[in-house]
């Protein structure tokens, strides 16, 4: 553990000014509230909390945060309290520790919704004070190095944690040393043969090849200098997890891996970097579509810098990061660049970013999230993205992660503009919507009014902005749609009980049962999370109090029919209670029943005699009545078995399936359904339709049964329908 003096003079080192005194008498009282403790390897507890501090030195930190990284565990572990630290420190500092501290109690690999509630805690504490999060990847980054003190078990925990949140975040802050440096020691405990092979092959390249690294570094200072551009070279073989990753996004072995190795140039100006690029493409032969240039068109997070690979020395592939002095130090330290100091005074670096406008962008694409999915899925899409930047028509720059689309390109112009589109142009040529976007090509979006987002988009876009956006429109599409159908139900409903379900009733209902509005009780019926019947029985109880109870036998439940006479359900048709009916009589048959819209009865306009009045019964039926559905389903494993259970969730009974239609990606199936009424039907319409995997469902009109005769229900069950004479009403 170092001391005290130590300590300062590391500070000392870039910030002669610091305030010796305050630093000292931290120190002094972090040792003396940790007295006693210690950590799991041995060592007495504040070794770590200097160790935190002598990390944060390496980013040249002011003195506030130093200090904060001294007492960042009193609060927590000791008996030191807020009030007390304010005391002693300032109120600064004691806002400081205390945000720590509350980080330190997230639990940031907990159940996802209590993952994504304590993500925005994180990004609330960011948002306060950005130095927060970077003491806390400082202590994170110390607990990596020595967490073989852990128990396994723990160390997963941690190293999974690691990975997934703040290696990403460190990356995501400008911090790229400090993300390879979590990533490698997470790599370490989470997968510790792949590291330790990869480690053996680079052992064993270098026995093979000698020290690539420095010639290579020697054969571009030797370019640069044969071209009088002055400049630093440094190289490097890339960390054993960076590496990893590569093998697996590439689906290569290592002996087929290539651009292993990575160099840096650092210059003087911002000239001088492009002059050492064309140096090294004069000299080497750049690799395609591995060019980008981070100086024109910065990073958010301030990170600026030119990136080629060439085929360096014996055909091997070699990245290269040239950049200014100014922008190195940005891309080391990324957004803390803002708090450097340098000679006792803060950094003045043209490229460093304000971490206020960083956290406003950053949080701004997080907010539109509507659930805890969807906020997590935002996080993850933002801290793992790299960006391209394309172009309006006008010349204007779009910023967005890598693998976006034209749709992704859309939404970040406006939602509307992305709701509404129908095509795109990358660079003049029409392309398909689901093209990834290069950097510097020019996009045109195409739009047409009435266009609505398809589910399909969310499978195709990258940015969180654009997924929230199409679900947001689903939604709202889908609300209409059930609305519709619950206006629909709410009718077919009252009318069983002579009444009508006008606004006002409707708005009463809503009111009593405690939603929003009558749109919203709409919106539920239709999408069945609330019955029909239920609303009536809400308003008028003393109309269906009993009728629940008891079940209408079909032998009685149509009313009309003169005595003797017998009854059938036509086939055609097929109509169902609740709906309106008449009766078409036969001679030596008895008479057919038809639904009032039912195309056939036009036939019988000329013969008012034979016509009878005919109603259901009011009440609940049974259920055994069939009705035919039209479905079309993708050709896709478990699709139908979950639509038959869909069916019998509704306590809807199959009686007959027959295909009529099949494709290689889709089905189209007619089912023989036995439900109570129209409003049941309904039911069974929307749990279907629902399905992502179901494309339509129509109620089948069958004509072609009346035609030859077979109006009764038992007449033959499901016919394939002919094209000439079948008719589909949707509903």
């Amino acid at each position: 553990m170092i001391d005290a003096d130590d300590l300062i003079s590391l500070v000392r080192n870039y910030n002669p000014r610091t305030d010796e005194a305050l630093i000292r008498k931290a120190y002094d009282y972090g040792k003396r509230m940790h007295e006693g403790q210690y950590r799991r390897s041995g060592e007495p507890y504040f070794s770590h909390p200097v160790a935190v501090a002598a990390i944060l030195t390496e980013m040249r930190l002011d003195d506030a945060t130093i200090v904060t990284a001294l007492l960042h565990d009193t609060i927590e572990d000791t008996g030191a309290n807020y009030d007390e630290v304010a005391k002693l420190f300032g109120d600064e500092i004691a806002e400081l520790v205390d945000g720590v501290t509350k980080l330190t109690n997230l639990q940031l690999s907990s159940t996802e919704a209590r993952q994504a509630e304590n993500f925005r805690k994180l990004l609330m504490a960011m948002s306060k004070d950005l130095r927060v999060i970077l003491v806390k990847l400082a202590d994170r980054l110390h607990n990596m190095r020595t967490i073989r003190a852990m128990k396994p078990e723990k160390q997963v925990q941690k190293a999974r944690e690691t990975m997934d949140i703040y290696a990403p975040l460190a990356g995501r802050m400008g911090m790229q040393w400090m993300r390879e440096e979590l990533e490698d020691l997470a790599f370490r405990v989470l997968n510790p043969e792949a590291r330790n092979s990869i480690i053996r092959r680079f052992v064993s390249l270098q026995r093979e090849t000698g020290d690539i690294v420095h010639q290579i570094t020697s054969d571009i200072r030797a370019e640069l200098e044969k071209n009088g551009i002055e400049a630093e070279v440094f190289g490097r073989a890339k960390k054993p997890y960076s590496i990893w990753r590569k093998m697996q996004e590439k689906k290569q072995g290592f002996s087929r891996l290539s651009d292993i190795y990575g160099f840096r140039i650092i210059t003087q100006t911002e000239q001088d970097c492009y002059r050492a690029l064309g140096a090294v493409h004069h000299r080497w032969r750049a690799v395609p579509g591995r060019f980008k240039d981070y100086i024109s068109q910065p990073k958010s997070n301030g990170y600026r810098s030119i990136h080629t690979t060439v085929s360096g020395r014996d055909g091997k592939r070699v990245e290269i990061q040239i950049r200014t002095r100014q922008m190195h130090e940005v891309a080391e330290a990324g957004v803390a660049a803002h708090w450097s100091y340098r000679d006792g005074v803060r950094a003045e670096n043209p490229f460093a970013v304000d971490p206020a406008r960083w956290l406003a962008g950053l949080t701004e694409r997080f907010g539109n999230a509507e659930d805890h999915g969807e906020f997590l899925e935002h996080v993850r899409l933002e801290m793992y993205s790299d960006q391209v930047f394309c172009f309006t028509p006008k010349g204007d720059v779009v910023k967005l992660p890598r693998g976006a689309t034209p749709i992704d390109f859309a939404y970040a112009i406006h939602t509307r503009i992305g709701n509404s589109c129908v095509g795109a142009k990358v660079d003049g040529v029409r392309v398909p919507l689901w093209t990834r976007l290069k950097n510097g090509q020019s996009v045109e979006i195409v739009t047409a009014e009435g266009q609505t987002p398809p589910a399909t988009w969310l499978d195709i876009v990258a940015t969180g902005k654009a997924k929230s956006a199409i679900r947001r429109s689903l939604r709202e599409a889908d609300r209409s749609r059930y609305m519709r159908l619950g206006r629909e139900l709410a009718r077919v409903a009252f009318e069983h009980i002579g009444k009508k379900a006008t606004d006002k009733a409707l708005a009463t209902a809503a009111d009593t049962m405690g939603l929003e509005s009558a749109d919203e009780l709409l919106a539920r019926i239709g999408s069945a999370e609330i019955s029909a019947r239920a609303v009536v029985e809400k308003l008028y109880p003393e109309l269906v109090g009993t009728e629940a109870e008891e079940e209408i036998e079909a032998s009685r439940a149509i009313i009309g029919v003169p005595d003797g006479q017998t009854v059938e359900r036509a086939s055609c048709c097929q109509p169902l209670p609740g709906e309106r009916i008449v009766g078409i009589t036969y001679r030596g048959r008895g008479a057919v029943m038809h639904a009032i819209d039912c195309p056939v009865l036009a036939e019988f306009e000329d013969q008012p005699d034979r016509w009878l009045d005919l109603h259901w019964h009011s009440g609940r039926h049974k259920a055994e009545y069939a009705v035919t559905l039209d479905i079309t389903i993708s050709n896709a494993y478990g699709v139908l078995g979950r639509i038959c259970t869909l069916i019998g969730e509704q306590k809807a009974n199959i009686s007959d399936l027959h295909f009529i239609d099949r494709k290689p990606d889709f089905y189209r199936i007619l089912i023989d359904v036995e439900v109570r009424d129209i409003e049941h039907l309904h039911a069974v319409v929307t749990a279907i339709d629902a399905d992502s995997d179901v494309a339509s469902i129509e109620r089948h009109r069958n004509l072609e049964a009346a035609q030859a005769g077979g109006a009764g229900e038992g007449a033959g069950g499901v016919q394939t329908p002919s094209k000439a004479v079948l008719h589909r009403e949707p509903f």
